[in-house]
């Protein structure tokens, strides 16, 4: 791999993914800017590839000798990040996910097909409430011990490239539900209903209010079958239970057993003909057994048993990729200023600046022959490069 700096990887955000436009015009709400909103927005993301992720982490590296490797002019404070956070519009950077993504599929950076998982977590806990995100934190015996926030995310899935599209929060008056509603909306809107092949989501999603939302939308549901559904639930487990396998495949060393069938009845409220139910056994080299349902209305004519089983797994990218490498790498669960504004605008450009490393690393370096680069790699590779060369004094 070419040793990766931070220039290098701005000039690709400048050149091969044309953001130059939106560092220019970032969205910046302030009245009498004195630092350029460009040069706050790139030392975030910059930041957010580094995992330096509190503001007071970012101030230590643009005023120290590291500011010219990060592509940096000028130096400034963690008061200015918190004010400028706070007044940042959230539109332009929404914008720019979706130009990505677009991009992305234009240049064929995705195999195969494309889904939109959806899924809510927590992120960021405080003691006290302080800011209308704030949902209350209870213990298992119903005490209050703290407050949290709260957040649905929409990934693309399912295409040997897991990149976050958007974030929507949630407060204490407001629900998951809604907000991956108003998240799957704008992602639609912005990326076009022919963009994804499907929408995979967990059981909570199993309801018709929001089947029937996809059904308008145009997107194949698959969604995971719970006791949510008893009666379909019962019925799916009665008839696949008197029933060997209807197919056997295998994924690496796992043997997964697949039982498939298109004719059950759909419950009240579901405006579709029929539901199709996917059972798997899934048998892993070390003896365990994950056994799993799912319900779609896509047709077994146009996405086979074994297709439709690599969609239903592709639903733990939002988990793995999204998630877990946002909160426990990207520092998701920091909260760098308590301002509900500022908290948003924070996941936002987290979220692009993870799909701008992903894209750099996984798509643009990995051209040709040359082997991916881990994360972990690239992250050092960076850090690396933020030293100075030793002058000696010879005289």
């Amino acid at each position: 791999m070419k040793s990766a700096t931070a220039r290098r990887l701005k000039r690709f955000v400048l050149r091969q993914l044309d953001l130059g436009e939106y560092l220019k015009h970032p969205g910046d709400g302030r009245r009498w800017p004195q630092i350029p909103a460009g040069l706050l927005v790139w030392a975030q993301l910059v930041g957010f590839v580094l995992r330096e992720t509190s503001f007071h982490a970012l101030e230590a590296l643009v005023r120290s000798r590291a500011r010219r490797q990060l592509a940096l002019s000028r130096g400034f404070g963690e008061d200015t990040l918190a004010y400028f956070t706070e007044r940042l519009d959230l539109e332009p950077t929404r914008a720019a996910l979706a130009r990505l993504v677009r991009a992305a599929k234009r240049r064929k950076g995705f195999g195969g097909w494309i889904g939109l998982a959806v899924d809510g977590t927590s992120a960021g806990k405080s003691v006290r409430e302080s800011c209308p995100l704030c949902r209350p934190l209870y213990n298992a015996e119903h005490k209050l011990i703290g407050h949290q926030h709260s957040l649905s995310l929409v990934s693309l899935v399912g295409g040997g490239l897991s990149l976050p599209v958007d974030v929507e929060p949630y407060g204490p008056l407001d629900s998951e539900m809604a907000a991956s509603q108003r998240a799957l909306g704008r992602v639609v809107k912005q990326l076009g209903r022919r963009f994804a092949d499907y929408v995979v989501a967990d059981g909570y999603y199993a309801g018709a209010p929001f089947l029937r939302q996809l059904t308008a939308w145009g997107l194949p549901a698959l969604v995971r079958l719970k006791h949510n559904l008893p009666e379909l639930a019962a019925a799916a487990q009665q008839r696949f239970a008197a029933q060997p396998a209807h197919e056997e495949i295998e994924r690496g060393t796992d043997r997964i057993e697949i039982w498939d069938a298109s004719d059950f009845d759909p419950w009240e409220g579901l405006d579709w003909t029929t539901v199709r139910v996917l059972r798997y056994r899934q048998h892993k080299r070390d003896g365990q057994v994950i056994e799993a349902y799912w319900l779609t209305n896509l047709k077994w004519q146009r996405v086979s048993s074994a297709r439709l089983y690599d969609m239903a797994k592709s639903r733990w990218e939002v988990e793995n990729q999204g998630f877990n490498d946002a909160k426990n790498r990207y520092g998701m669960a920091h909260i760098a200023h308590h301002q509900s504004q500022s908290i948003v605008a924070r996941w936002l450009l987290l979220l692009l600046a993870l799909t701008v490393e992903r894209l750099y690393r996984l798509r643009y370096l990995h051209r040709g022959r040359r082997p991916p680069c881990t994360a972990i790699a690239f992250v050092r590779q960076l850090r690396l490069s933020l030293g100075s060369a030793l002058s000696l004094d010879t005289g």
